[in-house]
Parts: C-alpha cells; structure tokens; sequence
C-alpha cells in the first residue's frame, strides 16, 4: 500500500528530520521520500491528521494473548490488531499458552498463525520445559525457529544451578534469558505490595525484599557465568540501584517496567478492584519515583504494558481468588507520554529492541517504513469503549491520559484506528 503521510512531526533521534515537521512517502512498503512538501502525484492514500507525529515502529518486549488454549482470553489475531491499533508494530509474545511454548513446533505454530499482519509477532519461548523450572527446554532449537528469548512468564527459576546452566548454555548461540525476579520463599501467598495499605486493607503482602533478594542472586550467577540476562517487570527502588551498580560491573544485563508500576501507587488498592491485582504488585510513590528516574537515566532499558488478558471468570471474583494481570497495550503510550513527554516515551518504547534482536527501522529515505502514528498532545481518559482487547482486565481504566496512538504503518499496511 502507497500512502503520504501530511506534515507529519518526525520523532525519531537517529534521523536527520528528528522533531522537524515533513511529508513522507511510503511506497512498496519502503520510505521513498521525505521533504517539506510532496505532491500526491502517485495517488497515494493521503493521511492528514491533526498533531501527526511518526516514529519508529514501538515495541512491547512482554505481551500475552491466551492462543493456543485460552482463546477466550485473547486471539493471536485480535492481539494483533489490537497492538496496531496502539501504535505496536513488533511485539514479544509470552510462553504462558497452553500447550506452553516450549518446543520449536510450538514457535513455528504462533509465527504462522501471525503471517500476513501489519505487526510482527516475536515468539518468546519457555526457558524450562511446560514453565515447570525442572528441565531446560529446547532453547537452542527455538532459537532456529525464531525464538528471540527464553522466559517462564511470571514464574521464577527457583533453582540457581538451573539458571546457571541456562546462562552458560545460552551463550553459545548468544540466547536472552529472561528471570523473573521474584522468591517465592519470601513472598509466599501475597497479593498486594507489603506495606501499611496491605496492613490496613487486610491483604497479605508481598515484600520488596522477595524481588530484590531474586535480583541480586541472579546478577551474582550472571557475574560468574557471563551471558546475557534481562529482568523483566522490575518494581521496586532497591531494585534499580541493584541494577544500576551491575551495569556500572560492565554485566551484560537489562531490565523493563510495567507501564502500570510507573503510573499506579498501592494507594488504589482501597477499592478492592482486581484489575489492581498485579504481578509484580503496585508498590509505594518511592518506589514510583526511583523507577522514573532510572527510566530517564537509562539504568531502566524499556516499558513495556506487561498486557495480559484474563477471562472475567478468573478477574471478576474475590481478591484472594483472583488472578494477577491487566491488559495495558491500549493505554500504555497515553500513560506513559503523560509521564516523561514525547521523546522519552518513543525511546522507552524502542530501546530495547537491540536487546531482543528487533531490526531498527530509521525514519529515512530508503528504509524499510515501519512507523507508528500517534498525537502526543490529546487529553483523553481510558474507558470501556477504547478497549479492543477481547479481555476487559484493564488496570488504567478511567486514568486520564496524554497522548494517543492513530496506528502503524509497517509490513506494507496501513492500519488506523481514525
């Protein structure tokens, strides 16, 4: 598809147009031209919206859709229609399917079914057999497949001698593992943050000390073993430092936040809402606060929605009952931007493709065009009727919001949600 994007605002570091107003052609799924002005000689499809702004394609590095076996939850197909229409044109998808994602035959099952659409779909596979933490799974078969990383999505390697070997392993293929950085020994069954609202709504929490005693085991191991290792959904202050000081060690680490980890507090927990029911769990305004400045200060790799699609059955029940997750693809862009402005958000939502391996697209003449088109300016509050997700779990529902997605074009489509 042939399209001219209309004085459009480029955002976009690595090019010479960065945060100058341009017109850009799209041909045969490539950037042709990008000049002050064009004239739609071609009869390309004209796209002049209000406030355009373009950037390089965002990517969400942890994203969950249900298919195969929990297809109620969310289809690969919606999934993607969805991150389009949020302005993702590549995203990571999870192992927690069922079957698990655990064998080349299952990552060759969700490329397939993701052929054809505007976003690409990057299976992550499982780093132990059914996400079990027993065995170590088909990693480097997965990888030929097209496994960008390896991840038990949510559930940590308990065993070090495990997560060791899958390090050392790793390396000769240079494979990403994923930990996830929570110790079940100290968290045990709580729910919430442990902190004076879990005390006081009566909610057994979960100490900040069950992710940063995981994240520090887990840059010890990495310290010994060498390989490259990314923490995802950190939540905590102790946890940036930790991380801070690793990287300063020179260790090959990287690590993520939930969208919902920057923009929510534990303070909304008194409405007993389970759409705030999250792993890992909403914590304090310090912790908020030491998260934002290691996002701004790089110590902090990328944002992610942490999407996660849960039936109303398994949402909409007894707050002990139910289960973790939100969706976020929605409403990750407007809450973020609302946040740290316009520059910051679009690299916190690209950086971390160079550590998964995801092809950079520049916004210049010649390249492959994978974009996203947003305005970062509109006021608007996230309601029912902006959720696409087949799941309606959203924790960010009713949050008044900055800055909002018209689309992508990438793979040679245009998808728009104007």
């Amino acid at each position: 598809m042939n399209v001219l994007l209309k004085s459009a605002v480029i955002v976009d570091p690595t090019s010479k147009h960065h945060l100058k107003k341009r017109d850009v052609l799209l041909e045969n799924g490539k950037i042709s031209k990008i000049a002050a002005s064009i004239s739609n000689t071609k009869k390309a499809k004209e796209i002049d919206l209000k406030n355009l702004h373009i950037s390089q394609g965002w990517f969400d590095p942890s994203v969950s859709f249900g298919e195969p076996g929990f297809e109620e939850r969310e289809t690969i197909s919606n999934g993607l229609k969805t991150a389009a229409y949020s302005g993702f044109t590549q995203v990571a998808v999870n192992a927690n399917t069922f079957p698990v994602t655990d064998s080349k035959s299952n990552i060759k099952f969700l490329r397939s079914k993701a052929e054809g659409n505007a976003v690409s779909l990057y299976p992550i596979g499982a780093l132990t057999m059914g996400s079990k933490g027993i065995d170590l799974a088909e990693l480097y078969d997965m990888t030929n497949e097209g496994a960008i990383s390896f991840y038990d999505y949510k559930r940590p390697i308990e065993n070090a001698n495990l997560l060791k070997i899958a390090l050392q392993y790793s390396q000769n293929f240079d494979g990403l593992v994923q930990s996830f950085p929570f110790d079940k020994s100290v968290a045990r069954n709580g729910m919430v943050n442990e902190e004076v609202n879990s005390t006081k709504l009566g909610l057994k929490g979960i100490p900040a000390l069950a992710e940063e005693l995981q994240i520090t085991r887990d840059l010890y191991l990495l310290e010994y073993t060498g390989g490259k290792l990314h923490i995802p959904t950190i939540s905590t202050k102790k946890s940036v430092s930790l991380i801070k000081e690793a990287k300063k060690k020179g260790l090959n680490v990287s690590c993520s936040v939930a969208i919902t980890n920057l923009f929510l507090t534990d303070d909304v927990l008194e409405s007993f809402d389970t759409n705030y029911k999250l792993l890992p769990p909403l914590r304090t305004s310090e912790d908020n606060k030491a998260l934002l400045k290691g996002l701004k200060e790089g110590v902090i790799d990328g944002v992610t929605s942490d999407h996660d699609p849960i039936d109303i059955e398994h949402k909409k029940t007894e707050f002990d009952h139910a289960c973790f997750g939100s969706i976020g693809l929605e409403s990750c862009f407007g809450a973020l931007n609302s946040l740290v402005g316009i520059e910051l958000a679009v690299e916190a939502l690209t950086r971390l493709k160079g550590t998964f391996k995801i092809p950079m697209t520049p916004i210049a003449e010649g390249e492959v065009a994978n974009i996203t088109l947003f305005d970062p300016t509109k006021a608007w509050s996230f309601t029912k009727d902006d959720i696409r997700s087949t799941s309606k779990n959203a924790a960010l529902l009713h949050a008044k919001l900055k800055g909002k997605a018209h689309g992508v074009y990438a793979n040679n489509e245009l998808i728009l949600s104007t």
